[in-house]
């Protein structure tokens, strides 16, 4: 059975639990105040309404999540979206954080996304090695987007085409829309799940 699912309501304890850490003590995320278990609850609901958002667990524990989010508010970027990976500390260094979010990236093609778009607070040698192992590329660097923990901080813009772009294109297909059995057989059958 695949260790990858569809976050649920019941995970947001544990979503946030894993989320903290980078809130209080690092700059994975340029958030400064800690949201609550139920503001992350809304959070999850509201992304689960057009994005997917993925749960890795292991013996009933959560121990990574990643999900897709909107680049950009206007219509003409409905085609690429915002990525998001984040690997409870006791499960890193595990090839997790790899293969959730090669289910996300196949996940969004489904969808009919055709961009992924990860944003790295650098240096972010982790994530950046990720990334660029799963084929993304650097596009660009924002100096001194963020300051947090008392300094600011340079913000890095990886890409991946995840499918060439049709023209027309066709509207992405929300998560909730996407054929149940589909799905399942991804989440089951990927490689590297």
């Amino acid at each position: 059975m695949t260790p990858i699912r569809t976050a649920r309501d019941e995970d947001a304890a544990a979503i946030h639990a894993i989320y903290a850490p980078s809130v209080s003590d690092g700059v994975a995320t340029f958030e400064t105040g800690l949201p609550g278990v139920e503001a992350m609850r809304e959070r999850l609901r509201a992304r689960l309404e057009h994005y997917p958002w993925l749960v890795w667990e292991e013996a009933g524990e959560v121990l990574a999540y990643a999900y897709a989010g909107r680049f950009r508010e206007r219509a003409a970027y409905d085609w690429i979206a915002e990525t998001s990976i984040y690997v409870r500390a006791d499960a890193q260094r595990r090839g997790i954080a790899r293969q959730l979010y090669g289910v996300l990236l196949d996940v969004m093609r489904l969808q009919g996304i055709t961009q992924a778009v990860g944003v790295i607070t650098l240096p972010g040698v982790a994530s950046v090695a990720m990334h660029e192992a799963m084929g993304f590329t650097s596009t660009g660097v924002w100096r001194q987007c963020g300051y947090k923990l008392g300094r600011w901080w340079d913000v890095g813009v990886w890409q991946k085409e995840l499918q060439a772009a049709a023209n027309p294109p066709a509207p992405v297909t929300p998560f909730p829309q996407l054929p149940q059995a589909t799905l399942q057989e991804l989440l089951e059958d990927h490689p590297n799940a």
